[in-house]
């Protein structure tokens, strides 16, 4: 399971990354915010993803970047609300 949440997350920001004309390679580990890959109108589509698809709640988080800045830190977080 947490193979293939990972992947929908991959999938997701390389794609949104591609539509914003950045073709760099993706890591689980890439800062997508901090380093300015990706904007601020991208942080709220991709809060409403992860609302949508792993049924993250925001509102229950002390919300702060660094909670969605990477793959690795959107698959913790979504396993920290699945294990809540």
């Amino acid at each position: 399971m947490e193979n293939i949440r990972r992947q929908k997350i991959r999938d997701y920001l390389t794609a949104t990354l591609k539509n914003q004309g950045d073709k760099q390679p993706l890591t689980d580990n890439d800062s997508l915010f901090v380093s300015g890959r990706l904007d601020s109108v991208s942080m709220m589509m991709l809060v409403v993803y992860l609302e949508d698809e792993f049924a993250v709640n925001f509102k229950a988080a002390d919300f702060e970047v660094s909670l969605i800045d990477s793959v690795d830190a959107i698959a913790s977080l979504i396993a920290s609300q699945v294990l809540a």
